[in-house]
């Protein structure tokens, strides 16, 4: 489509899909990663032929350790055999833990190895491995055995402490110095990163550890950095957005912390680099997500410093000198998460001292687009809600022919979450698909919404600029297939869905063919929008059956598919009883079918489909039996 300036009936529009939150991904106007360090130099200045005379694994130790991860996976849970054998096993990891933790094949070995080790033994392979932190926390195999090493911590604070491991091994030790606690481990790692903080947040691999340090003392592990650990070794490992992290909470002794709160007074000392480059951007990025959620009076203090050393830079340039920032690949990052983790009255401040005016040349620029999106997904108040709306609201469509529906997407969510302007941007997205006018083509919008294309583009129309736009064809609509659902597409009719008065979208949704509405379900993302369906408070049950009705006789397609038989168990779920004998009769007349298929035995399952073929009044009794329970339990949820 052309990216001529918008017009309200322009033919041929069809909007780009939007650059990738990822690095370095097509459309996204980042650069992909760039910076790799060369490996350092040991900490004594020795050259690097040091570095070689670590030990290497031999091919014998190696198939050792593969075999004994495998007996160890098939070995029972529990017993006093397997933990014979974990014991015996870890005392070989102890003494070659350098060879394995750099040795490609071996440390990923280990890094399994660890999460069935107890306490003591995991004590002391950290030993075995502190000589050699700084080599091994900079190896491009070695840090992913220490950060493996910190992430067993949740597991084993919560496990009772094992003074029964006191055995025979400690009396054959008994001469060597007290073996120190996890926790002391912990705390002397984070002292040693402490120390030389600048190197090991620069470092390539060393910022790995230093990020899941800040995790591991504050209790918190971000999803983001723990896919980016489990797939640390690929190069898509840390395209995950921010806004994607579901933190998990672990109960942790006071004095982690307390040197949490030391670590994030080193980002002070050196705010400059932690803004300015990429590697060591990441680290300040993770302590913001922590400390936002643990010691939220040192987030605040770390956002003002970073806000206003950003403020102070290239004072003489027009306007504001955080607009520069907002549109450079590593400082915007670290932007995004400021502001996801500013409060309330901060983010009204910086809005109104930086962003206020700018906001439709930030949505058209490559870069710059995403920290605007993380500023919609911020706002919480009607108060900041307001003007961001009038100053962006007529740029909508000008913003999705740039490629930039992410930014319209959050705009939406923002009109949900607050629950103001929800008419109006429903009105505006009409307009920008060009289905507004005449309103016959309403109905056509969920369509249009979902693939991300405007009318004359999805329909193949031909309409000169200035013509008075065509009657919607239902003929038309109901002969062509459902375009391609994209994810942005989904999250837009989601938070339509979930609008007060989502009654457009229902009405577009109820006259979908069946094979139409059966598409949207089998699609990875369109299968979310019958989830908002399902779930909308702002739908009535009324409205619900009037949409799903259209699926029958589609029952059978919809349960062989892996993403519509998630949507058709869901449906499963809150029907009534007649509506479960309706789709158990067209489910059972095709019953080998379903038995045959990968998706569609699970869903004979949770039909109970063999009991309602065969002993139909049992089954209709477990169904009420399971209808009133349901009953039950939704007016104890709702007092």
């Amino acid at each position: 489509m052309g990216l001529g300036p918008p017009s309200p009936h322009k033919a041929g529009r069809r909007f780009p899909a939007g650059g990738k939150r990822g690095r370095g991904a097509k459309g996204s106007g980042r650069p992909p990663p760039g910076r790799r360090q060369p490996p350092c130099p040991p900490p004594d200045g020795s050259s690097e032929s040091a570095i070689d005379a670590h030990p290497h694994l031999s091919s014998e130790a190696l198939g050792y350790f593969r075999r004994a991860l495998s007996a160890l996976k098939e070995a029972p849970e529990t017993g006093e055999e397997r933990e014979l054998m974990v014991h015996n096993v870890m005392k070989e990891v102890e003494a070659q833990a350098l060879a394995l933790a750099t040795d490609r094949t071996g440390s990923e070995i280990m890094q399994e190895l660890l999460g069935f080790s107890p306490p003591k033994p995991l004590c002391r392979v950290w030993a075995a491995l502190r000589s050699s932190l700084r080599f091994v926390a900079c190896h491009r195999c070695g840090v992913h055995v220490l950060q493996s090493a910190l992430l067993q911590l949740p597991r084993l604070l919560r496990s009772p402490a094992e003074k029964e491991e006191e055995d025979v091994e400690e009396e054959e030790n008994g001469k060597d110095s007290p073996l120190e606690t996890l926790e002391e481990l912990v705390l002397g790692l984070a002292s040693e990163v402490c120390d030389d903080f600048v190197f090991y947040c620069g470092d390539t691999h060393g910022s790995f550890v230093v990020r899941t340090l800040l995790q591991v003392l504050g209790g918190t592990l971000l999803e983001s950095e723990r896919a980016r650990h489990r797939g640390s070794q690929s190069p898509d490992s840390q395209k995950a957005p921010a806004r994607e992290c579901k933190p998990t909470d672990f109960e942790v002794p006071e004095t982690f912390l307390n040197r949490l709160q030391d670590l994030s007074s080193c980002f002070l000392k050196d705010i400059a680099v932690f803004i300015t480059d990429k590697i060591s951007s990441f680290c300040l990025q993770v302590a913001l997500q922590i400390l936002h959620r643990k010691q939220p009076q040192l987030c605040a203090h770390l956002c003002s410093a970073v806000i206003g050393y950003l403020s102070s830079r290239n004072s003489s340039a027009n306007g504001s000198p955080l607009l520069l920032f907002l549109r450079d690949q590593t400082s915007s990052r670290l932007l995004e998460q400021v502001l996801l983790v500013l409060e309330p009255r901060r983010l009204q401040s910086l809005f109104e001292d930086h962003f206020q005016g700018q906001l439709q040349a930030l949505a058209a620029h490559p870069i710059a687009n995403f920290p605007l999106q993380r500023l919609l997904d911020a706002i919480t108040t009607p108060e900041l809600l307001s003007p961001v709306f009038e100053e962006l609201s007529p740029a909508l469509e000008a913003v999705l022919a740039q490629g930039h529906p992410g930014v319209v997407i959050a705009l939406v969510g923002a009109c949900r979450r607050v629950g103001a302007h929800q008419a109006q941007v429903l009105q505006l997205l009409l307009e920008a698909f060009h289905c507004a006018e005449p309103s016959s083509r309403q109905v056509a919008c969920v369509p249009l919404f979902a693939t991300l294309m405007a009318y004359e583009v999805y329909y193949g129309l031909l309409e000169e600029d200035g013509a008075v736009p065509a009657e919607h064809q239902v003929d038309m609509a109901m002969a062509r297939a459902l375009g391609d659902v994209t994810v942005l597409g989904s999250l837009l009719l989601q938070h339509l869905l979930h609008f007060s008065s989502p009654g457009t979208i229902l009405q577009s949704l109820g006259a979908l063919t069946g094979p139409q509405l059966l598409t949207l379900a089998q699609s990875p993302a369109g299968s979310h929008v019958l989830d908002a369906i399902l779930t909308s408070p702002s739908v009535t049950r009324k409205q619900r059956r009037r949409v799903l009705k259209t699926l029958k006789g589609q029952y059978v397609a919809l349960a062989c598919s892996r993403h519509g038989s998630r949507v058709l168990d869901a449906i499963w779920s809150g029907a009534a009883l007649g509506a479960r004998k309706e789709i158990a009769a067209e489910l059972g007349e095709r019953n080998q079918e379903l038995i045959r298929d990968p998706f569609g035995h699970h869903v004979a399952r949770n039909v109970a489909l063999t009991t309602f073929l065969k002993r139909r009044e049992a089954w209709e009794q477990q169904q009420g039996a399971v209808a009133k329970r349901r009953r039950a339990l939704n007016s104890i949820l709702e007092d």
